[in-house]
């Protein structure tokens, strides 16, 4: 199964793609989306929404997953991250992916071990768990991250499910 993992931000929004089989990840393929703070804002938005689309189009996922908004003191910020955030979600819904969202601190947990992990730890996780990756940025590898989660959810998920039937 291809999962997208996105990190969003509207000044950069992180993608990770990896193939899931089973327990067993790969990387596909990951980057960053930026936007120009000088471009107003609904234009900002409207790129970005794009770009994601344009990820989607290229890679034909069959799931998606998306780190929430983590509050911060400002909230204007924090509007902007939740804005970006719902682009990510608008782009996936519409390609009709499975959709799975995820706390900053379960993608941690998930990756890690920790949901207090650095975001140094997590890189070198997500390039311990990706053998090979090349990390485009720290956005790429948070949405690598992000996927990687996913897949163990669902890898859970099915595992319950054969339990109980």
């Amino acid at each position: 199964m291809l999962i997208l993992g996105l990190d969003p931000g509207l000044g950069t929004t992180g993608w990770g793609m990896i193939r899931a089989d089973g327990n067993r990840l790969a990387h596909v393929d990951n980057g960053q989306i930026r936007t120009d703070p000088s471009m107003p804002l609904p234009r900002r938005l409207a790129l970005l929404h794009g770009a994601i689309v344009e990820v989607i189009r290229a890679h034909r996922p069959e799931g998606a997953a998306v780190e929430e908004v983590l509050g911060n003191s400002n909230a204007q910020s924090t509007l902007k991250l939740g804005q970006a955030r719902g682009m990510a979600l608008l782009a996936a819904a519409q390609a009709e992916l499975v959709i799975g969202e995820y706390h900053p601190s379960i993608v941690k947990k998930a990756v890690v071990g920790t949901g207090g992990a650095a975001k140094a730890q997590v890189q070198a996780m997500v390039a311990r768990l990706l053998p090979g990756v090349k990390l485009t940025g720290a956005d790429a590898a948070d949405a690598l991250a992000v996927a990687i989660t996913h897949a163990h959810h669902l890898a859970s998920q099915r595992a319950m499910l054969r339990r109980v039937s």
